[in-house]
Protein backbone atom coordinates (compact mmCIF):
# COMPACT_ATOMS: atom_id res chain seq x y z
CA UNK A 1 0.00 0.00 0.00
CA UNK A 2 0.98 3.33 -0.78
CA UNK A 3 3.37 5.49 1.91
CA UNK A 4 1.18 8.31 1.23
CA UNK A 5 -1.73 6.95 3.35
CA UNK A 6 0.33 7.52 6.53
CA UNK A 7 1.76 10.69 7.94
CA UNK A 8 5.85 9.89 7.40
CA UNK A 9 9.20 11.53 7.14
CA UNK A 10 10.82 11.07 3.89
CA UNK A 11 14.71 10.23 4.90
CA UNK A 12 17.25 9.66 2.35
CA UNK A 13 20.45 8.76 4.15
CA UNK A 14 21.38 6.36 7.21
CA UNK A 15 23.71 4.72 9.86
CA UNK A 16 23.69 1.55 11.45
CA UNK A 17 23.33 1.52 15.22
CA UNK A 18 23.17 -2.69 16.39
CA UNK A 19 21.79 -4.54 19.33
CA UNK A 20 18.66 -2.15 19.91
CA UNK A 21 15.39 -3.69 19.82
CA UNK A 22 11.76 -2.98 19.53
CA UNK A 23 9.92 -2.80 22.96
CA UNK A 24 6.51 -3.96 22.79
CA UNK A 25 4.15 -3.25 25.69
CA UNK A 26 2.07 -5.75 25.54
CA UNK A 27 1.39 -9.13 26.64
CA UNK A 28 -0.96 -9.83 23.76
CA UNK A 29 0.33 -12.95 21.67
CA UNK A 30 -1.26 -12.37 18.51
CA UNK A 31 0.80 -9.29 18.48
CA UNK A 32 3.67 -10.62 18.88
CA UNK A 33 3.53 -13.14 16.35
CA UNK A 34 2.66 -10.77 13.96
CA UNK A 35 6.03 -9.15 14.61
CA UNK A 36 8.01 -12.15 14.37
CA UNK A 37 6.14 -13.39 11.36
CA UNK A 38 7.85 -9.99 9.67
CA UNK A 39 11.18 -10.78 11.16
CA UNK A 40 11.41 -7.50 13.81
CA UNK A 41 13.33 -8.45 16.36
CA UNK A 42 11.75 -7.44 19.63
CA UNK A 43 11.46 -7.48 23.62
CA UNK A 44 8.03 -7.47 25.32
CA UNK A 45 7.29 -4.86 28.33
CA UNK A 46 4.08 -5.20 28.83
CA UNK A 47 2.52 -1.54 30.36
CA UNK A 48 0.03 -1.18 32.99
CA UNK A 49 -2.12 1.84 32.23
CA UNK A 50 -5.11 2.65 32.85
CA UNK A 51 -7.51 1.61 29.02
CA UNK A 52 -10.43 3.39 28.95
CA UNK A 53 -12.32 5.40 26.93
CA UNK A 54 -12.93 9.11 26.75
CA UNK A 55 -16.96 9.33 26.20
CA UNK A 56 -17.35 12.23 25.09
CA UNK A 57 -14.03 11.14 21.96
CA UNK A 58 -14.83 9.13 19.00
CA UNK A 59 -14.28 5.37 19.12
CA UNK A 60 -11.04 5.65 16.31
CA UNK A 61 -9.61 8.69 18.74
CA UNK A 62 -9.72 6.61 21.75
CA UNK A 63 -7.98 3.61 20.17
CA UNK A 64 -5.33 6.38 19.24
CA UNK A 65 -4.76 7.52 22.65
CA UNK A 66 -4.60 3.88 24.25
CA UNK A 67 -2.10 3.03 22.11
CA UNK A 68 -0.01 6.41 22.97
CA UNK A 69 -0.73 6.21 26.74
CA UNK A 70 0.85 2.80 26.35
CA UNK A 71 3.63 3.89 24.53
CA UNK A 72 4.50 6.51 26.39
CA UNK A 73 4.46 4.57 29.69
CA UNK A 74 7.03 2.35 28.85
CA UNK A 75 9.08 4.80 26.80
CA UNK A 76 9.52 6.85 30.27
CA UNK A 77 11.68 3.39 31.44
CA UNK A 78 13.47 2.93 28.43
CA UNK A 79 13.93 6.51 26.61
CA UNK A 80 16.79 4.50 24.31
CA UNK A 81 14.42 2.23 23.00
CA UNK A 82 12.02 2.45 20.08
CA UNK A 83 8.68 1.40 21.77
CA UNK A 84 5.48 0.05 19.79
CA UNK A 85 1.71 0.02 21.61
CA UNK A 86 -1.31 -0.80 19.67
CA UNK A 87 -4.73 -0.91 21.27
CA UNK A 88 -7.98 -2.57 19.23
CA UNK A 89 -11.72 -2.07 19.56
CA UNK A 90 -14.77 -3.21 17.97
CA UNK A 91 -17.76 -0.78 17.11
CA UNK A 92 -21.38 -2.28 16.54
CA UNK A 93 -23.78 0.19 16.19
CA UNK A 94 -21.90 2.97 17.24
CA UNK A 95 -21.22 1.35 20.60
CA UNK A 96 -17.83 0.15 21.73
CA UNK A 97 -17.22 -3.25 22.42
CA UNK A 98 -14.39 -4.05 24.69
CA UNK A 99 -12.74 -7.54 26.07
CA UNK A 100 -15.80 -9.78 27.62
CA UNK A 101 -15.78 -9.97 31.40
CA UNK A 102 -16.62 -13.50 31.81
CA UNK A 103 -18.40 -16.25 29.37
CA UNK A 104 -21.62 -14.81 29.85
CA UNK A 105 -20.32 -11.85 28.77
CA UNK A 106 -18.68 -13.12 25.60
CA UNK A 107 -21.73 -15.48 24.33
CA UNK A 108 -23.81 -12.14 24.81
CA UNK A 109 -21.53 -10.21 22.61
CA UNK A 110 -21.21 -13.17 20.53
CA UNK A 111 -24.66 -13.45 19.57
CA UNK A 112 -25.52 -9.36 19.28
CA UNK A 113 -22.56 -9.57 15.95
CA UNK A 114 -23.84 -12.57 14.40
CA UNK A 115 -25.43 -11.96 11.23
CA UNK A 116 -23.91 -8.25 11.28
CA UNK A 117 -21.73 -6.29 10.13
CA UNK A 118 -19.57 -4.24 12.49
CA UNK A 119 -15.93 -2.41 12.68
CA UNK A 120 -12.81 -2.27 13.98
CA UNK A 121 -10.37 0.02 14.80
CA UNK A 122 -7.01 -0.07 15.98
CA UNK A 123 -4.44 2.73 17.08
CA UNK A 124 -0.79 2.25 17.37
CA UNK A 125 2.00 4.64 18.41
CA UNK A 126 5.95 4.45 17.72
CA UNK A 127 7.61 6.26 20.48
CA UNK A 128 11.58 7.03 20.22
CA UNK A 129 12.38 9.53 22.56
CA UNK A 130 15.81 10.08 22.15
CA UNK A 131 15.13 10.62 18.40
CA UNK A 132 11.98 12.66 19.19
CA UNK A 133 9.38 10.35 17.41
CA UNK A 134 6.08 10.51 18.05
CA UNK A 135 4.33 8.71 15.55
CA UNK A 136 0.60 7.38 15.68
CA UNK A 137 -1.83 6.01 13.18
CA UNK A 138 -5.23 4.58 13.40
CA UNK A 139 -6.62 1.60 10.90
CA UNK A 140 -9.64 0.91 10.59
CA UNK A 141 -11.32 -2.26 9.24
CA UNK A 142 -14.70 -4.03 8.67
CA UNK A 143 -16.07 -7.84 9.62
CA UNK A 144 -19.16 -9.15 8.32
CA UNK A 145 -20.54 -12.46 10.83
CA UNK A 146 -22.61 -15.21 8.83
CA UNK A 147 -25.35 -16.23 10.94
CA UNK A 148 -24.03 -18.42 13.84
CA UNK A 149 -26.05 -20.49 16.30
CA UNK A 150 -26.10 -20.08 20.32
CA UNK A 151 -25.06 -23.42 20.78
CA UNK A 152 -21.87 -22.83 18.53
CA UNK A 153 -20.99 -19.61 20.20
CA UNK A 154 -21.38 -21.52 23.66
CA UNK A 155 -18.86 -23.69 22.33
CA UNK A 156 -16.05 -21.83 20.93
CA UNK A 157 -16.66 -19.72 24.65
CA UNK A 158 -16.19 -22.76 26.48
CA UNK A 159 -12.32 -22.96 24.79
CA UNK A 160 -11.76 -19.80 25.82
CA UNK A 161 -10.04 -18.09 23.13
CA UNK A 162 -12.10 -15.06 23.24
CA UNK A 163 -11.97 -13.95 26.77
CA UNK A 164 -8.91 -11.74 25.79
CA UNK A 165 -10.01 -10.56 22.60
CA UNK A 166 -12.27 -7.61 21.76
CA UNK A 167 -15.01 -8.68 20.12
CA UNK A 168 -14.71 -11.92 22.33
CA UNK A 169 -13.16 -13.53 18.74
CA UNK A 170 -10.26 -14.21 17.12
CA UNK A 171 -10.60 -14.36 13.34
CA UNK A 172 -7.81 -16.16 12.64
CA UNK A 173 -8.53 -18.58 15.43
CA UNK A 174 -11.74 -20.63 16.31
CA UNK A 175 -14.09 -18.13 14.70
CA UNK A 176 -12.44 -18.29 11.24
CA UNK A 177 -15.39 -19.99 9.69
CA UNK A 178 -17.89 -17.52 11.14
CA UNK A 179 -16.73 -14.60 8.87
CA UNK A 180 -18.65 -13.97 5.88
CA UNK A 181 -16.38 -11.28 4.32
CA UNK A 182 -14.21 -8.69 5.59
CA UNK A 183 -13.20 -5.24 4.27
CA UNK A 184 -9.55 -3.65 4.92
CA UNK A 185 -6.80 -4.95 6.72
CA UNK A 186 -6.74 -8.73 7.97
CA UNK A 187 -3.62 -7.87 10.30
CA UNK A 188 -5.47 -4.73 11.90
CA UNK A 189 -8.21 -7.13 13.01
CA UNK A 190 -5.92 -9.63 14.55
CA UNK A 191 -4.77 -6.82 16.89
CA UNK A 192 -1.73 -5.22 14.46
CA UNK A 193 -2.29 -3.06 11.25
CA UNK A 194 1.42 -4.36 10.05
CA UNK A 195 1.23 -2.23 6.58
CA UNK A 196 1.23 1.34 8.56
CA UNK A 197 3.80 -0.25 11.29
CA UNK A 198 6.32 -1.20 8.23
CA UNK A 199 5.87 1.61 6.71
CA UNK A 200 6.71 3.93 9.64
CA UNK A 201 9.46 1.29 10.19
CA UNK A 202 10.95 2.13 7.05
CA UNK A 203 10.01 5.63 6.63
CA UNK A 204 12.17 6.09 9.71
CA UNK A 205 14.87 4.14 9.57
CA UNK A 206 14.49 1.20 11.54
CA UNK A 207 15.63 -2.21 10.46
CA UNK A 208 15.10 -4.19 13.46
CA UNK A 209 16.27 -7.53 11.85
CA UNK A 210 19.69 -6.37 11.83
CA UNK A 211 20.15 -3.57 14.44
CA UNK A 212 18.57 -0.36 14.06
CA UNK A 213 18.87 2.21 11.71
CA UNK A 214 19.36 6.21 12.26
CA UNK A 215 19.45 9.26 9.92
CA UNK A 216 22.46 10.92 9.75
CA UNK A 217 22.35 14.56 11.33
Amino acid sequence: QPLERFPLPFVSMWFIIPDLELILPSASPRRAKLLSEANISFDVRPSHVDESFDPLAPPDENARLVAIRKASEVAKALPHQPTLAADTIVVLDEKVIGKPGDEEDAVRMLVNLSGRGHIVYTGVALIDKSREINWSHVEKSSVFFKMVDRVSIERYVATGEPMDKAGAYAIQGGAKGWIERFEGSETNIIGLPMEPVMAAFKAFGYDFGKGIRLPCR
